[in-house]
């Protein structure tokens, strides 16, 4: 079963990385069902303290399907309460630069 791998950069404010890291360490259960039913895998993401970027890496089942986990109510909930930790688009979601794929060695 193929995946496909996507990684992904946002950035994240100043002094706000101790409140990103806790919740996302309490990711609501509906948040993570909903990862999971939109065929998310392996999603981890890591800071970059030097330029406060967080770079996100996910396994998709299916990148169609993917995409359309950013219409879920849940979705749109959580990019709500993120907002004040990043820089975000006018509909609260992440501003997302896709990274491209340079090598892969499985």
């Amino acid at each position: 079963n193929y995946m496909v791998r996507k990684m992904f950069k946002m950035k994240l404010y100043k002094d706000a990385e101790e409140e990103y890291e806790k919740r996302h360490n309490n990711l609501w259960t509906e948040m993570k069902r909903m990862i999971k039913e939109y065929g998310g895998n392996n999603y981890s993401i890591f800071l970059d303290k030097e330029t406060n970027y967080l770079y996100g890496y996910i396994e998709l089942e299916d990148e169609k399907l993917w995409d359309k986990s950013a219409k879920t109510d849940i979705c749109k909930k959580w990019w709500e309460y993120m907002a004040d930790l990043m820089e975000t688009n006018y509909d609260n979601s992440p501003v997302t630069i896709d990274l491209e794929s340079m090598f892969y060695l499985e």
